[in-house]
């Protein structure tokens, strides 16, 4: 079996290199996070009408494109060594997947299209702190999310949430009357969330309540296989800023790179980070052709992709010295966005735990 791009993914990976090297350059990078909505919808505009990111895991019958997660996975990986800001995982990778998955065709027709177009966004919402209640036909949505993944600027928020003794999907509309917003300080400002209160919001169901916890946990299983494929991207490039910084840097008279300490941290990042790319391509791999095996695959994707990212993002720091603290390096930037995709979606040891639960053990 042979894991690697075709030459059309791999023409996909060039041209989203191409885009991100001036769309998402530092300096974009850091205007961006200087806004309140925290990514450039110009940036957004080209990426879905020039390159159709936003079009490709939906199904053409929505207005997508049809494609896997092995091409959203080489779209990602490029996106995370570029920090590109923008609501390619939350909407790209999650909601559109959960609305895939779990909804009815009323509301597929409803929803994908202007998602697939990029004109709308959509976020999911969790939270043990939300209800959802039945008034007739439609439903209501009560309580308090925190962290949700680009919240306050979604257009249509996916509710997962109890109702009654049912699960349900909620669809509300981010700017329904009952619904309170704000974007929350957090470590990474590379990519923001926000705390969203409803007070008696009224939504739609997306689906059969039979259906939506399948759909949650699926949707959550490939966003965990996008978010390692960006993790790759991201440590990689990592690696290449350490590795340029220690041809450079002189100490002593020579190159610092020349110091077997820095050789020997270097080439453990190097292991790790192909180590990564490996189990991030097989999870991808996964999703797109054994859905059986996609719970296993994205928690050891997750679990190993995170722990290397925070490693190349700690050693890069270490390399660069005092510099790579300062604010005028992107080495921090690397490391908080490392240190806030680690616990998202779960952690590394919440996935092995999970990979444990799921393990068999034939009796003696």
């Amino acid at each position: 079996m042979r894991f690697a791009f075709s030459e059309d993914q791999e023409e996909l990976r060039r041209g989203a290199r191409r885009f991100l090297a001036t769309s998402s350059s530092s300096e974009r990078v850091r205007a961006a996070m200087a806004t309140e909505r925290g990514w450039d919808d110009d940036v957004w505009k080209r990426i879905a009408t020039e390159l159709g990111w936003t079009a490709l895991a939906i199904s053409e019958a929505h207005g997508g494109m049809g494609f896997g997660w092995v091409e959203i996975a080489a779209v990602m990986e490029e996106a995370g060594r570029a920090l590109l800001c923008a609501p390619l995982l939350s909407s790209v990778c999650l909601a559109s997947s959960a609305i895939e998955i779990g909804g009815s065709d009323e509301m597929k027709r409803a929803l994908l299209p202007s998602l697939a177009d990029g004109s709308a966004t959509a976020t999911l919402v969790m939270s043990d702190d939300v209800r959802v209640r039945t008034d007739g036909d439609a439903l209501v949505v009560d309580g308090e999310a925190r962290h949700v993944l680009d919240g306050h600027t979604a257009t249509w928020l996916l509710v997962a949430a109890r109702a009654g003794d049912d699960d349900a999907i909620a669809v509300v509309s981010g700017d329904a009357l009952g619904v309170s917003r704000r974007a929350t300080p957090t470590m990474d400002a590379t990519r923001r969330q926000a705390t969203i209160r409803f007070d008696g919001a009224r939504a739609n169901p997306l689906g059969a309540s039979s259906v939506s916890k399948h759909a949650i946990a699926v949707a959550m299983d490939r966003a965990r296989v996008a978010l390692a494929a960006e993790q790759v991207g991201a440590a990689e490039r990592c690696l290449e800023m350490a590795v340029d910084y220690a041809k450079t840097r002189q100490q002593f008279g020579r190159a610092i790179g020349s110091f077997q300490a820095i050789k020997h941290k270097l080439a453990d990042v190097f292991v790790r980070v192909e180590s990564a790319r490996s189990a991030a391509y097989y999870a991808a791999w996964v999703a797109a052709h054994r859905p059986d095996e996609l719970p296993a695959a994205a928690a050891m994707a997750k679990a190993y992709c995170s722990e290397a990212f925070f490693h190349a993002a700690s050693e890069s720091i270490q390399v660069h010295g005092g510099i790579g603290f300062t604010w005028e390096h992107d080495a921090h930037l690397y490391f908080k966005r490392a240190r806030a995709s680690e616990a998202m979606f779960g952690d590394p040891a919440a996935m092995r735990e999970r990979i444990a639960a799921s393990v068999v053990f034939a009796p003696e």
